[in-house]
């Protein structure tokens, strides 16, 4: 215990016995002499004679203005009574004839023990767990950082539950870059003789539901020493100074469970750079300016290892990334098709399969989502088997989870009428005609037009046989086409369009605008960029960094390319307009086929 510590509890003692002892003071002033005070029952003087030819009154005390008696009745019960008596001669003469006790009352006097408990050890103990209470809080002990009752947030390095890299899949990179740290907190001895200085501080980077949390988990358990796990939100707090506190007290429990690993999870919270925005937060900053303190104040090779995770880069603090503090950035990124399939082997261990799974398929189908996501297909896909009366998982569970989890349930209170689902039909077989006919575009897995719960009333599923990194001009042209055909097709049938092509008007524009505006895919703009991405991780927000001239012409560039799709899409359309109509009535009848049905009609002479 530090000093400082020391005369803080040192204050608070002595703080609460001199509090003690004036509410108890104050209880005695107060409740004593009520409790000290015999109960003394009034009665009259007809009273008092029936009590006497009664026979009950055993001793009477005459005193100058009335009389007190003590009465026992046949229960054994004892009573005094006060009364006025106004001849007292007779009194006398009349208790001396019936052998009745002419002396001193003597009253029954309050219990000590009763006294003494209610005014002195039901104060003291009141006020001192009242005070403990409030010394907890005043310290932030409650809910603190990495300070919770009894240490439950702490994983120990015994515990049975450890997680391990082989508990994470799809990060290979990652884990490479962890393998240092694992080695120095198990081998610390090798490198203080070479004079090696750890990495005090790791960021985990990347975004929402890939493992940073998981590998910092493993880390601590390669490791086999203790996991502190703390959110960046625990130390924000309305009052000046408690979260500052709760950084100390966060670096004090680490420094004497080391070597450990403290892990803050989303340190942008706390972290966010000083100076951003129209207000400057004083907590959040005194939090900010302990936390580099505290990083500052390790010794070299001590044994303590701070793990932290952010989805927002861009927003931290520079003086949290020099070199000294968090200067190691591990990138945790999405998982390639590789990644995938042994994401999904991971979590598929936790449940019952049927043999012969294809994760491949899986995995491809989901280009783009992270692991959270791939678990919850799992589990998902593990549901669906239940409801359906299995006790295992079937290849069909998983392809239908990832169309629960990419476009939710199907709706099935939702009927469409003949009409609308024939524009839905012929909308669907345009999009999947284009992406069949043109080349580097992705097959045809899948087309459906039974309403989904997201509020899209058909797709086509389209799978990759491999992760693209780079795209082209000419397939981004392919892609914007592919979904400018659903409303070809509908303009090319019905001669009407309809609001069905919302989303994939949304869509071909985001990619229009990216090709002016960030690939320089144009010739009006050359390599000229006109934003700039912030929050990659979090959706890509950009920013225009032109003159308000300037975005009237991009504007324009946006318009000619989807202009240029729209135009591709309808002519494809016009050129296999027989494999339309048939492809679509086929769709119409069976409202769901596969990809292999739909090339066998398309290839059919």
């Amino acid at each position: 215990m530090s000093e400082k510590n020391k005369n803080d509890k040192l204050e608070f003692i002595i703080f609460y016995y001199i509090a003690s002892v004036f509410i108890v003071m104050y209880i005695n002033w107060m409740l004593l002499p009520v409790l000290a005070k015999p109960v003394i029952n009034t009665s009259t003087q007809e009273e008092f004679e029936r009590h006497i030819d009664a026979g009950e009154v055993s001793v009477v005390e005459i005193l100058k203005d009335n009389i007190l008696y003590t009465v026992k009745d046949s229960n054994g019960n004892i009573k005094h009574y006060k009364t006025h008596y106004s001849d007292a001669n007779e009194l006398i003469g009349s208790l001396m004839e019936k052998n009745i006790e002419i002396g001193v009352v003597e009253l029954n006097k309050s219990d000590f023990f009763l006294v003494l408990l209610i005014t002195l050890v039901i104060p003291i103990i009141f006020v001192t767990y009242y005070g403990i209470k409030l010394k907890e809080k005043l310290n932030g002990n409650e809910g603190c950082a990495g300070e919770t009752k009894d240490d439950d947030k702490v994983k120990d390095k015994d515990s049975r539950n450890k997680t391990t890299f082989c508990d994470v899949a799809g990060q290979e990179e990652a884990k490479e870059s962890l393998i240092e740290i694992v080695d120095y907190l198990s081998y610390t001895e090798k490198y203080n003789e070479i004079g090696a200085v750890c990495p005090k501080g790791i960021l985990l980077v990347g975004p929402p539901g890939t493992g940073k949390t998981l590998l910092g988990k493993a880390v601590a358990g390669e490791a086999n020493v203790p996991f502190i796990p703390v959110s960046g939100s625990e130390f924000v707090e309305m009052y000046v100074g408690r979260g500052a506190k709760r950084v100390r007290d966060l670096f004090d429990k680490a420094s004497k469970k080391a070597p450990c690993i403290i892990f803050i999870d989303e340190i942008d919270t706390v972290g966010k750079a000083r100076g951003i925005g129209t207000g400057s937060n004083e907590e959040r900053e005194q939090t900010l300016n302990q936390l580099l303190t505290e990083m500052d104040g390790f010794e070299e090779n001590k044994g303590v290892v701070v793990l932290a995770a952010t989805n927002r880069p861009e927003i931290l603090d520079p003086a949290l990334l020099r070199p000294g503090r968090f200067d190691r950035h591990v990138r945790v990124e999405l998982p390639d098709v590789q990644g995938r399939v042994a994401i999904l082997k991971v979590h598929a261990k936790k449940c019952k399969m049927e043999p012969d799974i294809d994760y491949s398929l899986i995995a491809k189908a989901t280009a783009g989502a992270s692991g959270a996501q791939l678990a919850n297909i799992v589990n998902e896909g593990a549901l669906r088997a239940v409801r359906m009366g299995r006790n295992f998982v079937s290849q069909s569970d998983l392809e239908e989870s990832v169309e629960v989890v990419l476009a939710g349930e199907q709706k099935k209170n939702q009927i469409l009428s003949p009409e609308e689902k024939k524009i839905v039909s012929y909308h669907e077989i345009g999009h999947a005609l284009l992406a069949a006919v043109q080349i580097d575009s992705a097959p045809v897995h899948k087309i459906t037009i039974i309403p989904r719960t997201s509020g899209s009333l058909g797709y086509t599923m389209q799978i990759e046989e491999r992760d693209k990194t780079l795209i082209n001009r000419s397939e981004t042209i392919n892609k914007i086409a592919m979904f400018c055909a659903g409303r070809a097709a509908e303009e090319l049938v019905f001669g009407e369009c309809t609001t069905g092509a919302s989303n994939d008007i949304e869509q071909a524009t985001k990619i229009a605008r990216a090709m002016v505006t960030r690939y320089g895919m144009t010739d009006e703009f050359d390599m000229m960029a006109m934003e700039t991405g912030r929050g990659n991780y979090l959706g890509g927000n950009s920013q225009v960094t032109c003159s308000p001239e300037t975005a009237k012409e991009v504007d324009k560039a946006v318009l000619l390319i989807i202009k240029e799709a729209h135009l591709k899409a309808m002519k494809v359309l016009k050129e296999n307009e027989q494999k339309l109509h048939e492809l679509a009535e086929f769709l119409y009848q069976k409202e769901t086929i596969t990809g292999e049905q739909f090339m066998d009609i398309l290839n059919k002479k």
